[in-house]
């Protein structure tokens, strides 16, 4: 039933908005009491907050899975990482868009949880890339700092225009942005 609450709260979230959703939409969707919610959720927050730990949860699973693969170099892993993010997007189209729109309705007290779980996912890819300078795949002036907010803005920003079932699928997706990324556009 938890599990049910959590995925109609997700697709209630991801259309109408935290704010504008209510416990009593959520339990008319499931079919349930306001009991029935409490019973699993404190609150309207902790629903959210827990959208939020699984997502984010995920996406270190399957970094650090991308990070600890020494079969691969820094390029692939960089790829690879990029590729995930975009898939997890495909997977948890609606969980994804939740997780980036509507991190302001936590609490300080819950984003002190969520915040640095989030910074752990910038700071992989940092990882990535600092690796790949030290085996002299990428450029020894790269400033890591911004070329790895700049990754994770294009990829973060996609759940608002990729589409899974697109002509472009999410590896092509991922191909064409490292390929800008380590090559630029520039003729």
């Amino acid at each position: 039933m938890k599990e049910k609450m959590t995925e109609v709260g997700i697709q209630l979230f991801e259309r109408k908005g935290f704010s504008e959703t209510s416990i009593q939409d959520i339990c008319d969707a499931v079919g349930v009491t306001k009991g029935a919610f409490y019973y699993y959720f404190t609150s309207k927050e902790e629903l959210l907050m827990d959208i939020h730990l699984s997502y984010i949860n995920d996406m270190l699973m399957h970094q650090d899975v991308i990070l600890t693969d020494v079969s691969k170099d820094s390029k692939a892993k960089l790829y690879e990482m990029v590729y995930m993010l975009l898939q997890s997007i495909e997977q948890n189209g609606a969980s994804a868009r939740v997780f980036f729109r509507e991190m302001r309705h936590l609490s300080d007290e819950r984003l002190t949880e969520i915040i640095p779980k989030r910074n752990q996912v910038r700071l992989n890819v940092e990882r990535v890339l600092r690796e790949g300078i030290e085996k002299g795949e990428f450029q020894t002036t790269l400033n890591v700092t911004i070329a790895t907010f700049g990754i994770l803005g294009i990829i973060n920003w996609s759940y608002q225009w990729f589409n899974p079932t697109g002509e472009v699928p999410a590896r092509e997706v991922a191909k064409v942005f490292v390929n800008m990324i380590l090559q630029g556009i520039e003729i």
